[in-house]
């Protein structure tokens, strides 16, 4: 967005043959009212707002020349750089995150830190507001990929900011894997309840979870469970686990093919995760695909609406998604009900600190 500054070009009595009467001078005082008190204060307040607010809102400022160095080095800061500097034993733990869901975010590291796998993440910001505020907190931990999505609508479900948003992932993910990286994938709106690594048991390709609500019986089929009413599988984009190998990268150039035949329109509000599917069932057949285990990864559907089954593995749980429901406010509620809102009193463990 471009600001333009418009003022009308002041008299100079150098450039004038007939100087002001008296009766002139007061009504030309009134015009040059930019040199007067209120007039440089409107002038500072002005500059204020393009050269410091709007650059921690995403918008480009005219006088980004003038911004602090730090800043310029952030939005200098590579991918590649940051995946570097966070991996541990060549893997990283990966998210997506617009400025709406920062609370979201600190509720997540805050999980991950008490299995003390915090210092392998990184945070894909989808806005400068974010890239700035996660590297104040938290230096080289979050990076951003240009260009930046509207930071206003990316959070909203079904809107096309949304798709946008999540249509980046796989690039990211699979940009990642070319550097020769583990990666590991969450959304924010999860809760670390144990840790999930022991369960990326063996070397597959891609590990995965069911998003579908219904009980598998215990030790079920790790294989990629047979299409529903859809023609496709109902896997869930949101907890994803892979190794850098060809199978892995194959379903994530499918994952772009895919969402790249599908886009978004009014009459059909699609998102990330249809494609996601569509990509594992074609290349099922060259790729080694991994179901993990129900009991550790539930989808929302079943852990927040069924707690006779919560009941009956309990102890079991690793990760928790919030999923099956919209809105923020609405998730907050439900994880402030099951005792997964950890923000409030435990923001010292999280390290971003308290927002």
């Amino acid at each position: 967005m471009s600001t333009f500054l418009h003022q009308r070009p002041l008299y100079s009595p150098l450039s004038d043959p007939d100087p002001l009467s008296p009766r002139q001078s007061s009504s030309s005082q009134r015009q040059i009212s930019l040199f007067s008190r209120t007039g440089l204060i409107a002038l500072l307040s002005l500059l204020l707002i393009l050269g410091v607010i709007l650059p921690w809102t995403g918008t480009p400022s005219i006088f980004s020349a003038t911004k602090p160095a730090s800043l310029t080095k952030w939005q200098q800061y590579t991918l590649s750089q940051a995946v570097s500097f966070v991996a541990k034993n060549k893997t990283v733990i990966v998210c997506a995150v617009s400025q709406p869901y920062l609370p979201f975010l600190s509720n997540w590291l805050i999980s991950i830190s008490r299995q003390k796998h915090q210092d392998k993440v990184l945070v894909i910001a989808e806005d400068y507001a974010t890239l700035y505020k996660v590297n104040e907190k938290w230096p080289g931990h979050a990076v951003l990929v240009p260009p930046a999505p509207d930071s206003q609508t990316a959070h909203k479900f079904g809107s096309q900011g949304f798709f946008n948003f999540t249509s980046r992932r796989p690039r990211h993910l699979l940009h990642i894997l070319e550097l020769g990286y583990n990666v590991m994938y969450n959304d924010v709106d999860m809760v670390w309840l144990q840790d999930p690594f022991p369960y990326l048991e063996g070397n597959h390709d891609v590990y995965f979870t069911d998003d579908m609500a219904a009980v598998k019986p215990l030790g079920h089929s790790h294989d990629l469970p047979p299409p529903g009413k859809k023609g496709r599988t109902y896997i869930c984009s949101c907890m994803i686990f892979m190794h850098p190998t060809d199978g892995a990268k194959l379903v994530l150039k499918k994952w772009i093919e895919e969402l790249q035949a599908q886009p978004w329109s009014k009459t059909k509000k699609s998102n990330d995760q249809p494609a996601f599917n569509w990509a594992l069932n074609k290349t099922a057949g060259q790729v080694d695909l991994y179901l993990l285990p129900q009991t550790a990864f539930p989808t929302g559907g079943l852990y927040f609406k069924n707690q006779t089954w919560v009941q009956e593995t309990k102890g079991k749980h690793a990760i928790i998604h919030n999923n099956y429901i919209t809105g923020f406010e609405k998730k907050i509620k439900r994880f402030h009900d099951y005792g997964l809102w950890l923000v409030d009193g435990h923001a010292s463990e999280s390290p971003l600190g308290k927002l």
